[in-house]
């Protein structure tokens, strides 16, 4: 990431290291830009730098937030950049002290995810084929339904990260092995599944695209499309989703990329699969990340003590 834009050498200097270590995505390297901007020009106003921010300096920062409307886990985010910071200042000598490492984050509950229901879903997935080969529909029309089509398809199959899905590489579309390498947060390699389904879905687009779109069919993406990475963006799949979803009759807003991800976690695990799997499948370096999902755990097993213990209500 190009650290030119920011404006304190010593955050340029942190972003550096998440990037070289770390291996930081991009996304995520933007993010902290933002977040450590946003800190810096407080800390400007009142002539300091984060060499010479204090505890307290950073605890009216995080106050200030709240004021200014920012969610909970929005401040937390923020927070955490902060702490990292401040981490890299003291490691690398900067400073002696650690002022963030006594700052209590705001207090939040932890909200489950927003996911759907299988049937839900379903219908997500039929509406989403319908009408594909419409005589009523031009070329690019058929071609942009049989691509959301596949995306969703995909989604839903692998539970993949939506910045995976839409730079996943065309190599994909020739192979027939169930499992798909995916390179994924901080540079993780891990296998996700592909359904027979979800293939015959890419062909199908892939054939309509290679027709159509020779030239665009010929570059390394599996989904090209006219932009600055040469491939389909997070924001233009999340708005053929949103689509997708008021044809299907659910409300919009219930509807996402990371909803399916959700969605996909949350089946596995209502049908039997253990978390570590899941938890492999999500690409989450973490368990304790994955145990947000463990809410569908808790509710089979209130029904299994329900229907199958002998004092359970009848």
């Amino acid at each position: 990431m190009q650290t030119g834009s920011v404006s304190s050498p010593l955050i340029a200097a942190f972003l550096d290291m998440v990037a070289a270590e770390r291996g930081g995505a991009r996304n995520t390297l933007e993010a902290y830009a933002r977040d450590l901007a946003d800190y810096a020009g407080r800390l400007k106003a009142a002539k300091k730098s984060p060499i010479e921010a204090t505890g307290d300096d950073i605890g009216a920062y995080i106050a200030s937030l709240e004021k200014r409307g920012l969610k909970p886990a929005s401040s937390a985010r923020k927070l955490s950049a902060i702490r990292q910071l401040h981490r890299f200042l003291v490691a690398e000598g900067h400073r002696p002290d650690d002022p963030a490492a006594i700052i209590e984050g705001p207090r939040r509950g932890r909200g489950l995810p927003k996911t759907l229901s299988i049937a839900e879903v379903d219908q997500l997935l039929s509406v989403s084929k319908e009408g594909l080969d419409a005589a009523a529909r031009s070329p690019g029309e058929q071609l942009r339904a049989l691509r959301t089509a596949c995306l969703i398809e995909l989604l839903y199959a692998t539970g993949l990260r939506v910045s995976e899905l839409v730079s996943l590489p065309k190599s994909i579309a020739r192979g027939k092995d169930p499992l798909i390498p995916i390179r994924g947060k901080g540079g993780r390699d891990r296998l996700a599944p592909i359904s027979t389904k979800a293939r015959q879905a890419i062909v199908a687009y892939r054939a309509l695209l290679d027709r159509l779109m020779p030239g665009a069919a010929s570059g390394p993406w599996l989904f090209p499309a006219d932009s600055e990475s040469g491939h389909l963006t997070r924001q233009a799949f999340a708005r053929d989703l949103k689509t997708a979803a008021a044809a299907a009759g659910l409300a919009a807003a219930r509807v996402s990329p990371h909803v399916l991800r959700h969605a996909f976690a949350s089946h596995l695990l209502q049908n039997g699969a253990d978390l570590r799997v899941v938890q492999e499948l999500l690409g989450h370096a973490d368990i304790s990340t994955t145990q947000i999902y463990t809410h569908v755990l808790d509710e089979r097993m209130k029904a299994m003590v329900r229907d199958l213990h002998p004092l359970g209500d009848p």
